[in-house]
């Protein structure tokens, strides 16, 4: 589909008359690189993971891995947090985990009678929230203000969160025992879910050789391969730029037509003038925002300070797979290939030439 558009139109066609970014963008490109290659050498043989997930938290969202045990969710949410140089803690979601000891709680102090705030985990820059879905629902909504609004009431007392400020969440499948379903309003909050899946052959021969390997190296030698290597600094910049990458209107144009097409799946469902055999819950205008804001990053990543709507369709996955997701009770098992194949026919009912008639 992309290259016979291609074929049809030129790039210059979404490129900006003025660009006022490019040298930015460029100046970027190997800080970007070198974070890319960084992830990719830790997440053996998932290139497309690292890429969604760095252009998940260039573009200010918040970042959902789910996949089996032993997959390597936790690894990469760790080096993600460990190469961007900023402030972060990672916390054990279990059953028995309360709201304060995430946000944190007012004590009283005896020697200054005065209520002192002992501030949760949730007052660092990045949170890694591991394993999300073992916690209760209401110790995982505790989460829902911070990921929203980037701060927290304690005790009626409205405190900021650090900025940037990302939440990294890991979580098993929900057909795994001990595991309860995130709310849909904080699964919204995710700006993109993602799953590694096994590494192919060569991947893991190379992850398991790498394993011997570094039992005979010193604690050094791997701490060196999370060295920092963007700064906070430079991360604003970066995200700065990223509000800058121009959208042309076509591009906008076919944004709002994938989201109408999931609305109007979802009226028609059961309907027997329903021409669209799709049944996915409706994409909101938050989704489309994010899917702008994700295509944005993804063109940043690849050095161009304009949106193709092959960068639409690069996130598109990631962004709404888990917000299409029909109810629990409609489908035997929630799984990400089933996600994925909504997406799919979402993706199958636009046409890129002319989204606005599918």
């Amino acid at each position: 589909m992309i290259k016979r558009l291609l074929t049809l139109l030129n790039r210059r066609f979404f490129m900006p008359q003025i660009s006022s970014v490019i040298n930015q963008v460029q100046a970027s490109q190997h800080a970007i690189t070198a974070m890319l290659t960084a992830l990719e050498s830790i997440i053996l043989g998932k290139p497309k993971a690292c890429r969604l997930a760095l252009a998940c938290l260039l573009a200010q969202g918040h970042l959902l891995i789910e996949d089996l045990p032993g997959m390597g969710k936790t690894t990469l949410a760790h080096a993600l947090a460990a190469t961007l140089g900023l402030r972060y803690q990672r916390t054990q979601f279990t059953n028995d985990l309360l709201p304060a000891d995430i946000v944190g709680f007012s004590i009283f102090d005896k020697e200054t009678k005065r209520f002192k705030l002992h501030k949760g985990p949730i007052f660092n820059q990045v949170v890694l929230a591991d394993e999300i879905n073992r916690a209760s629902p209401k110790t995982q909504s505790a989460l829902l203000e911070a990921m929203a609004e980037h701060q927290v009431s304690i005790d009626g007392i409205t405190y900021e969160l650090p900025e940037p400020f990302f939440v990294i969440a890991t979580q098993n499948p929900l057909f795994h025992a001990g595991t309860y379903p995130l709310p849909e309003s904080q699964l919204d909050r995710f700006m993109m879910r993602l799953s590694l899946g096994f590494p192919d052959i060569n991947a893991e021969k190379k992850m398991l050789l790498n394993a011997t390997e570094r039992t005979q190296q010193t604690p050094s030698g791997d701490n060196a391969e999370r060295a920092v290597i963007i700064t906070e600094q430079a991360l604003r910049v970066m995200q700065n730029v990223v509000t800058q990458i121009h959208v042309s209107n076509e591009v906008i144009d076919y944004i709002i037509a994938l989201s109408h097409v999931s609305r109007r799946a979802y009226t028609q469902q059961g309907s027997q003038q329903s021409d669209l055999e799709i049944n996915c819950k409706p994409l909101s205008p938050r989704a489309s925002k994010a899917l702008l804001q994700a295509a944005k990053a993804m063109a940043f990543i690849d050095s161009r300070d304009y949106v193709l709507p092959d960068d639409v369709q690069a996130v598109f996955y990631a962004v709404c797979q888990h917000r299409l997701e029909i109810h629990p009770n409609q489908q035997l098992a929630r799984s990400s290939t089933n996600n994925n194949s909504l997406a799919n026919q979402v993706l199958n009912s636009v046409d890129v030439i002319n989204p606005l008639f599918y």
